[in-house]
């Protein structure tokens, strides 16, 4: 568990499916829900076979880095375990030590760090009692008392904003 630039996340390598399984069991979190992926770059979405259309470039350039998370649709069939509908929720941080994280580790799922239905942890101390030793390591950041991300879809060239958060865009 780690401090995101929004709140505690719990967090898994993209590439290991099974420690994205351990994530979902630790979480209580319903089949079928969507992960918000932290990318390092723009240049990680290539990984998941995102192709860009004008429309998502323009607004990615407008609102990442930051608290905004996009979906979009991913074509490599390697991350249909972390897909919805074929799509990935993505977000590039805007926070430094994150960054430099997500370089050392490639993309990572980051879900709030809470079981479904529970208020996301804004500290070690709540976190813990969550997820007591299921969880491998705890990193505190800190007290978080933010918003979670705003998130958005992007298909073609319609935005929609589906849920509002630390940032807000009309």
């Amino acid at each position: 568990m780690i401090p995101t630039d929004t709140v505690y996340g719990l967090v898994a390598s993209v590439v290991n499916p099974v420690a994205v399984k351990k994530v979902i069991e630790i979480k209580n979190r319903s089949d079928g829900k969507g992960f918000i992926v932290l990318i390092s770059s723009f240049d990680d979405l290539k990984l998941f076979g995102v192709t860009l259309t004008e429309t998502a470039r323009i607004f990615l350039q407008k609102f990442w880095p930051g608290s905004v998370s996009v979906i979009l649709e991913s074509a490599n069939p390697e991350f249909d375990f972390l897909k919805k509908d074929g799509t990935i929720a993505f977000r590039l941080p805007a926070k430094n030590d994150l960054i430099e994280i997500l370089k050392q580790t490639g993309p990572l799922i980051a879900p709030s760090a809470n079981p479904e239905g529970q208020p996301p942890a804004k500290n070690i101390t709540e976190a813990k009692n969550y997820f007591l030793d299921k969880v491998d390591f705890y990193e505190d950041g800190g007290t978080l008392d933010s918003a979670p991300s705003t998130l958005v879809r992007i298909a073609g060239d319609k935005v929609e904003v589906l849920r509002q958060g630390a940032v807000r865009i009309d």
